[in-house]
């Protein structure tokens, strides 16, 4: 077998969403912190995100994480996060396969029955409290990064549909919030193809008319995804709430999503519907599972925010060993709008 640029790929998911884990044969990027790591990832090393994700290798449903050594002193591991579309600072559900996978391969060694995991992202230090037994990851806890509300009750104007209620709130990854009540959906599988079409086009709306730039950090400034909700509603004594979230370039997230619950939370405090430490579960379009609370109120610069707390569990699927045959007509992959949306 004669391949380049053979790498090491071990398969997880996070109650769903696929998550893969580089563990072996790539360097880290360049740069002093891990958004400039990640900056540095995109610009010049685009083709790992390609070989990976992109057909033949990949697939649409997919997304893809590189461990590395961390750019800071309290922390354990870096994580740079790649999707089809973009590289994102924050996953929720990566951090969980990526967590799960450096647990169960050994890069972190497990300490039962409670193992302290500091990631740094390029959305900043994640603290990480995996639930372990006899070797394996059970559970992974996560306190995110501060999240807030960027628009409130504004209304966009969406090709094919008209004028819209939408929010706009970051947890990781800017969305655009929708009522999936307001466009008469249910949030059901069935409406799965649906809820892309009409998502992407919601996003791509909101991202030109309502500009989102983070207080913090201006070079996060994009509406990554469309999030639609689903009323909240009180079962077995629990605030609990369905939504979907839509990937670019259009496929839904199978799991509740880490980031999109964080921005969620973010929301729900800011109309008084969720209170600093109230017990919270986001299911997602499979009915999989995140348990999550506020840990505290903060800020992001001038910008009153939330420390969300998220949890859910990840399962290897496999391991795979990728490379490039140096005659492949497609050595960075290739999209087809039968799979691909757009």
């Amino acid at each position: 077998m004669h391949l380049d640029r053979a790498i090491t790929v071990v398969g997880a998911h996070a109650e769903g969403e696929v998550g893969r884990v580089i563990t072996g044969g790539v360097l880290p990027p360049k740069g002093a912190t891990m958004f400039e790591r990640m900056q540095n990832l995109e610009r010049e090393g685009a083709w790992l995100r390609n070989m990976l994700l992109f057909d033949p290798r990949g697939s649409v449903n997919a997304a893809v994480n590189l461990i590395t050594p961390p750019c800071r002193p309290d922390a354990d591991i870096g994580m740079i996060v790649m999707e089809s579309d973009y590289f994102v600072p924050m996953s929720g559900s990566n951090l969980i396969c990526t967590v799960t996978v450096a647990l169960e391969t050994g890069i972190v060694p497990i300490r039962e029955p409670l193992t302290i995991v500091r990631v740094d992202t390029p959305a900043g230090l994640v603290e990480v409290e995996a639930e372990c037994e006899r070797g394996k990851c059970r559970k992974v806890r996560f306190r995110n990064i501060p999240s807030f509300v960027m628009h409130r009750d504004r209304t966009v104007t969406v090709p094919g549909i008209g004028s819209l209620r939408v929010d706009v709130a970051y947890g990781g990854m800017i969305y655009c919030l929708v009522e999936a009540a307001d466009l008469g959906l249910t949030l059901d599988r069935g409406e799965a193809r649906k809820l892309v079409e009409i998502g992407e086009r919601i996003k791509a709306a909101a991202a030109e008319q309502l500009p989102s730039i983070h207080p913090g950090n201006p070079d996060i400034h994009t509406i990554n995804q469309t999030e639609f909700t689903g009323p909240l509603e009180i079962v077995n004594g629990v605030k609990t709430s369905r939504n979907a979230v839509v990937v670019s370039p259009g496929r839904l997230d199978r799991c509740p999503c880490g980031t999109g619950t964080s921005a969620r939370m973010a929301l729900l405090h800011a109309r008084g519907d969720l209170a600093v430490g109230e017990p919270f579960k986001h299911t997602s379009i499979l009915d999989t599972e995140f348990e999550c609370q506020i840990l505290e109120t903060s800020s992001a610069g001038s910008t009153p925010a939330v420390i969300p707390q998220v949890s859910g569990r990840a399962w290897l699927t496999g391991i795979s060993h990728y490379g490039v045959d140096p005659e492949d007509p497609f050595p960075e992959g290739y999209r087809l709008s039968d799979t691909w949306f757009n």
